[in-house]
């Protein structure tokens, strides 16, 4: 856990991999646990520390996460998810080429107690709850593609299940059909950039996490780098 971003209402954290953002059966320390440990030895404050959780990304994904520091940033934090005011960009690493260099992606996902997993339909279907998601490349290595996700909504498991269901698994995630594990642990799925209004000042918060000290991760994202220069010299050219 790193903490990239901190005011007197809100934290966010770039949880690693591995990591559960809130406590589960299985006992392990959550990060919204350890983060208050850290706050209070920071500021040296006595007693109990408040510290609230907004929303959670998945056990073997990386990235951002945003908790509240005072119970008026918790309710108007959850109040701005609920209404959809908070974007969040994701990076996913997978292993087959996208069948399209970008795409939105409309499927019907069922949840699965039994596996915990998450099961992908073309047509809606009794129980299904809709699922949208848009994707673009945007870096690629001779056996790896980058993708940069979006999200329309918010369901258990989308962008494993959705990604997995059009060829691409990302890589490492075995519940959703890549072959191996990771060496390094979790899954190549990053919560990379989020934006939103901050729910006191009314500022704009937009932070974005730091590349995986991986060597894959920093090969995709500098080529990533080299795409994006490219086209905005094109683009100028153009002017």
């Amino acid at each position: 856990m790193e903490v990239v971003y901190e005011d007197n209402h809100i934290i966010i954290v770039n949880k690693a991999a591995g990591e559960i953002v809130q406590g589960d059966r299985t006992g392990d320390e959550p990060v919204v646990e350890t983060l208050k440990k850290w706050i209070k030895e920071k500021y040296n404050k006595p007693g109990n520390v408040f510290c609230g959780v907004t929303h959670r990304i998945d056990r073997p994904t990386m990235g951002l996460v945003v908790f509240a520091r005072t119970s008026k940033g918790l309710s108007r934090m959850n109040e701005l998810f609920r209404r959809g005011e908070v974007h969040k960009t994701y990076w996913a690493i997978v292993k087959n080429r996208p069948p399209k260099p970008e795409d939105t992606i409309t499927s019907y996902l069922t949840p699965v107690e039994q596996g915990n997993r998450t099961l992908v339909w073309p047509e809606p279907r009794p129980g299904a709850q809709k699922a949208v998601m848009s994707y673009r490349v945007i870096g690629s290595s001779e056996r790896y593609w980058l993708l940069e996700v979006n999200l329309m909504t918010g369901r258990k498991h989308q962008i494993r299940a959705q990604l997995s269901s059009i060829g691409c698994p990302i890589r490492g995630d075995l519940k959703y059909g890549y072959e191996r594990s990771n060496p390094e642990g979790g899954i190549s799925l990053q919560s990379h950039r989020i934006t939103f209004e901050h729910p006191v000042s009314h500022k704009i918060v937009d932070v974005t996490a730091p590349v995986p000290h991986i060597p894959l991760w920093k090969i995709l994202a500098a080529d990533a780098q080299q795409r994006q220069q490219q086209q905005e010299q094109g683009n100028a050219a153009s002017l």
